[in-house]
């Protein structure tokens, strides 16, 4: 007897882990992944929202669709609120009335970066950021207005889709000799493809709730580019550097390490260290 697929629906499917959801290679004898690009779905239609899940009729809706530019997002928070909080809403109210759970993908911008330990799912969010609000906002309207749901906060996402540190640092690297990284922010990388596996596994379970996933162990910006340097063979002269010397217009989170206590208390197994995460990225870019 063929058991039938389980099926999920992925919003912002061009974005870095909406890509490497849909085209990764996951457990592709038991779910069946469809995806939605922002031209395909406009989670800012609420009426769009319920045709397309209403069509489809997903088990699970992972929302990875977002207004991610930080630094616009203080120049046009309407924008931001529009579409991260607003359009959160839609899509919860799209999946409940379908009978779909709901993993909404959000933010270490949740927290003011004043920390000295890492935060849990449940230290008190205090977002510094228009795009952090926005964010925020859109995990009350998942909270409010859906009652089987994952919250999953992530970090300093790296992979093969779409643009990233990582990227950016080896692309520098060839072009040149010396660089300035700021060495006095400390955060947790992630890599889509080891996050896109956690989430296929995650949603399949009963276990709502809050997630903090990331990968293992901290590191600064600096220090993360140094290891991608070092692990890619680029001979380069790196310099540490301060936030003053690089003032953007939203203010980033001096630390941002997230604790994974959700993942332990739910039996899961942690993510690996951001470094061997990396090294597998590097390999797989060859």
């Amino acid at each position: 007897m063929t058991v039938a697929k389980i099926k999920i629906v992925v919003t912002g499917a061009n974005g870095q882990l909406g890509r490497e959801l849909v085209e990764g290679k996951f457990e592709e004898n038991t779910v069946e992944i469809i995806g939605f690009s922002r031209n395909e779905l406009d989670i800012t239609n609420l009426l769009h929202c319920r045709d397309v899940l209403a069509k489809h009729r997903p088990d699970i809706v992972i929302h990875c669709a977002a207004y991610t530019a930080v630094d616009q997002a203080e120049s046009e928070p309407d924008e931001a609120f529009r579409v991260n909080s607003a359009g959160t809403r839609n899509v919860a109210v799209a999946a409940r009335e379908i009978g779909a759970k709901l993993c909404y993908i959000s933010t270490d911008y949740v927290f003011d970066g004043t920390a000295t330990v890492p935060y849990n799912e449940f230290d008190r969010t205090h977002p510094q950021t228009v795009y952090g609000k926005s964010k925020l906002a859109g995990e009350f309207a998942v909270q409010t207005l859906h009652d089987r749901f994952f919250i999953v906060r992530t970090s300093w996402v790296f992979g093969k889709y779409g643009n990233n540190f990582v990227k950016t640092m080896l692309r520098l690297g060839k072009e040149k000799d010396r660089l300035k990284v700021v060495a006095d922010q400390i955060g947790s990388p992630t890599y889509t493809y080891d996050l896109a596996a956690f989430l296929i596994e995650l949603v399949q379970t009963d276990y709502y709730g809050i997630y903090h996933v990331s990968n293992t162990e901290s590191c600064s910006w600096f220090g993360f580019a140094k290891a991608i340097f070092e692990d890619s063979s680029t001979p380069i002269h790196l310099e540490p550097c301060t936030t003053e010397e690089f003032p953007r217009p939203a203010p980033r989170p001096f630390f941002s390490v997230m604790d994974h206590s959700a993942i332990r208390s739910n039996g899961f197994t942690p993510l690996r260290p951001w470094r061997e995460a990396l090294q597998h990225f590097l390999k797989d870019c060859e």
